[in-house]
């Protein structure tokens, strides 16, 4: 009595804690995530048209002026095309933006000219998002304190191109033409306007289901919860010793042993960096990167299927002898890849350090992603384990399907190649929404849209779902022919 009683408190404050992380982790989440959740890129910004005619030198006192109409919500930067005519300047140049209506200046920045690319972009941000933008006329303001004759920059732009709520002044007078510049225009999302409401209502929900199983196991009624946790503290030590087995078993009698889960994902990024950037010239920023991000999370859902296939038909002499919920096998494979996955993160994170990629707070939202390619095979796993037993020549049709879906997977070559026609057909991948989150986080440092968290909860628990029941309507038969 005594010991059911702990049970059942250890249960609660197992539930307790639970909850009290959800909402540590929600906070976390928000203030990470930033600006990615509040707004999006608006389709309507302000892009740049081709440079054709440098305003002139702007000296001391000249003043450049582009005027244009804002038509979403928040403005988050401008960008300008300088030149230099080829030579190293001084002094400074000073960048404003202003409300055109009522003449208030909404932000200001002075940019040393010494550091200009001849023919580049610099684009300025302010501190804080600009809001409440929309159907505003908007001000550039560009001037110099310090330009002299032979050592001053200038601005590009079009002398054939003028667009429609667009007005350019060259030194006070209105000229024929459009500033090179560009503006990054975002619309505020429902998402993020209603964070707290959204992810408070879930932690009520959590909260609720909670207390039900607290409820269920104190009147001894059944739950799919409950249920859930009590196979997991009663198979937990079978669990860990079969992936404690499975782990050790795909390095013995190697000389290297572990070392390969460093050495795989390095090798094989070497061999196709130095393929497709020197024969086929990818023109990928960051290309390294971009390439082992892609390596290690495909390397580890065709280790992961490879070995979940095998699970049932591998164990065939355990499970014809004694009970044991037969689904544990192909998670146990799962999981002992997911100690490879973790461990071939390491020289990932080494290659992003080399490179000089940036790290910022949105890498702790990485295990999101690989939380989710861990279910999702688990999910192909129990589908594929199912099948072998029935149809043994799975084995030799799934090596097939697996090269086809590494290809259909943009791992060594950019998504924009693929053809906008059948990006539907892409986007049901679930790879590529794995791969894609992560790549946002690494390359740009920043979380993804709030539609990417959605995309890989759905592309990781919606073939679980059909995984688990392919499995438990099929396992019954198993022990008849494996």
């Amino acid at each position: 009595m005594e010991a059911r009683e702990k049970k059942k408190q250890t249960l609660a404050q197992g539930c307790a804690i639970f909850i009290v992380l959800y909402m540590i982790l929600s906070m976390a989440l928000y203030f990470i995530a930033g600006e990615q959740f509040q707004s999006r890129v608006s389709e309507k910004s302000i892009t740049s048209v081709d440079a054709t005619t440098p305003v002139g030198e702007i000296l001391k006192g000249d003043i450049i002026e582009q005027i244009f109409l804002m038509e979403s919500d928040i403005l988050s930067s401008i960008s300008l095309k300088f030149a230099t005519y080829g030579r190293q300047n001084t002094g400074t140049v000073e960048v404003q933006l202003i409300d055109n209506d009522s003449n208030n200046i909404l932000f200001t920045q002075t940019l040393d000219v010494s550091s200009f690319m001849d023919n580049s972009f610099i684009t300025l941000r302010p501190e804080e998002p600009i809001k409440d933008m929309k159907e505003k006329t908007v001000r550039i303001a560009v001037s110099s304190e310090t330009g002299t004759p032979g050592n001053a920059v200038t601005i590009w732009y079009n002398a054939d191109i003028q667009n429609p709520g667009q007005k350019l002044y060259i030194k006070g007078e209105p000229a024929q033409g459009t500033l090179c510049f560009s503006v990054e225009e975002r619309d505020p999302l429902f998402f993020g306007k209603h964070y707290f409401l959204i992810m408070g209502s879930i932690g009520l929900l959590l909260t609720a289901y909670c207390i039900r199983i607290v409820q269920c196991q104190k009147t001894g009624k059944k739950c799919y919860g409950l249920v859930l946790i009590s196979t997991i503290e009663k198979y937990r030590f079978l669990l860990q010793q079969l992936v404690s087995r499975d782990f050790k078993t795909k390095y013995k009698r190697s000389a290297l042993g572990v070392l390969w889960s460093f050495l795989n994902p390095l090798l094989t990024m070497a061999v196709q960096y130095i393929v497709f950037s020197t024969i086929f010239k990818s023109n990928i920023p960051n290309f390294a990167v971009y390439l082992l991000v892609g390596i290690v999370f495909f390397n580890f859902f065709s280790e992961a299927t490879g070995m979940g296939l095998m699970s049932i038909v591998g164990n065939s002499s355990l499970i014809t002898k004694v009970y044991i919920p037969k689904y544990i096998f192909p998670v146990s494979r799962v999981l002992s890849s997911a100690i490879n996955l973790l461990l071939s993160l390491i020289p990932l994170i080494l290659v992003v350090a080399i490179t000089g990629v940036r790290f910022t707070y949105a890498f702790l939202l990485l295990p999101f992603s690989l939380i989710c390619a861990v279910i999702f095979c688990i999910g192909m796993s129990f589908i594929l384990s199912a099948a072998m037993v029935y149809f043994r020549d799975m084995q030799f049709l799934w090596g097939v399907i697996s090269m086809l879906w590494m290809y259909a997977t943009p791992i060594f070559y950019p998504e924009t190649i693929l053809p906008q026609n059948l990006m539907v057909l892409f986007k049901l991948n679930p790879m590529y929404h794995f791969i894609r989150f992560s790549r946002a986080i690494i390359l740009n440092g920043a979380s993804p849209e709030p539609q990417a968290y959605l995309l890989c909860l759905i592309a990781a628990f919606v073939p679980l779902a059909i995984g688990t029941a392919v499995f438990k309507k099929s396992q019954n038969g198993f022990v008849l022919h494996i």
